[in-house]
């Protein structure tokens, strides 16, 4: 197990442990499913090395509700600061910058696990330092810590293996996987009025056909077969190109999309709409890849709707920021 998870010291790790194995026997049939009230802690996926010589930390975080998202704009309640090692262990310390505490992150938080949803790029000589993500919800403040420590090290097949890519696969093809590739038409950036209607056209293509496309075994038929409890403790997706629109920043609730999108969040409820719930039946692209969506809003903002292509094993990602106006008079 790596040395953090979800932005929890390896100091504290072990007592976790601890307290889960004592209290394991008295709780081993309690299983709890929040809809709302819980908080979102970010998680520090991982890095590996850009052909620049620069670094790639990977970052996402995980709502523990199964209904209730947030949104929390950039601020104290959701920054990034650049530390030195464990110089924000404690968590009450005020470390926000407005200078870095924008790194891409997002606002609209949605719920569950979302991994490796973006990255920050680091100088070559980033060393022992931390990039560390502040995230204050339901009043609790948590971190997550970014750094180089080797055992955090990943490569595309960790990051298939964390999905749950290709129904659970190790393959050693899935090490040099190619991400799908995304071309978004039009600018990307569009400004529209409360209400407007405004198009969507994206071409995507997995350009090394890896992991290939197959189903497990089709719907299934009976109810015993429907309601199979999992059995991986990681979430499974079937392999295959998929596409869907999602918000990045901004109320989600005020955007609408038609078609209704696949969710990009692991919902692993039965027919959940997403590439992680039973029965895992992944749709076929559309003709020539080419798929076609609208959105509406129905309150003014700015927000950041996000494109998301996957193969089942790694993602790509390209974000369409879009102002809206209120109504003309």
């Amino acid at each position: 197990m790596r040395r953090r998870l979800f932005g929890l010291r390896s100091g504290c790790f072990a007592g976790l442990c601890l307290a889960i194995l004592v209290a394991a026997p008295a709780q081993s049939q309690t299983r709890f499913m929040y809809l709302s009230g819980q908080t979102v802690t970010p998680a520090y996926e991982g890095w590996w090395p850009n052909e620049d010589g620069t670094l790639k930390l990977f970052f996402g975080y995980m709502n523990s509700n199964w209904d209730q998202e947030y949104v929390i704009p950039v601020g104290r309640q959701n920054y990034f600061t650049f530390a030195g090692p464990h110089e924000l262990d404690d968590t009450e310390r005020d470390a926000y910058d407005p200078s870095v505490a924008d790194q891409g992150q997002p606002t609209h938080f949605y719920p569950r696990r979302n991994p490796f949803l973006f990255t920050v790029d680091v100088p070559a000589d980033f060393g022992d330092r931390e990039l560390v993500w502040t995230l204050q919800t339901q009043g609790r403040i948590i971190r997550a810590y970014g750094s180089l420590a080797p055992d955090y090290r990943i490569d595309p097949q960790v990051i298939s293996t964390e999905v749950g890519g290709d129904f659970g696969s190790l393959s050693d093809a899935l090490r040099t996987n190619i991400p799908p590739v995304i071309d978004i038409e039009g600018s990307l950036r569009r400004t529209v009025r409360v209400g407007e209607t405004l198009r969507l056209a994206v071409h995507a293509e997995d350009p090394d056909t890896l992991p290939a496309r197959r189903s497990r075994g089709g719907l299934p038929t009976t109810l015993e077969q429907l309601y199979n409890p999992p059995s991986s403790i990681v979430a499974i997706s079937g392999p295959g190109l998929r596409f869907s629109w999602s918000v990045y920043r901004g109320d989600a609730e005020e955007v609408t999309f038609d078609p209704v999108q696949m969710k990009t969040w692991t919902d692993t409820r039965v027919y959940g709409n997403s590439a992680w719930s039973p029965p895992w039946v992944i749709p076929e692209p559309p003709p020539g890849n080419d798929w076609i969506t609208e959105a509406t809003f129905s309150e003014p903002g700015e927000y950041t709707l996000r494109a998301v292509a996957s193969d089942g094993s790694m993602f790509t990602y390209e974000n369409l920021i879009v102002t809206v106006t209120p109504l003309l008079n």
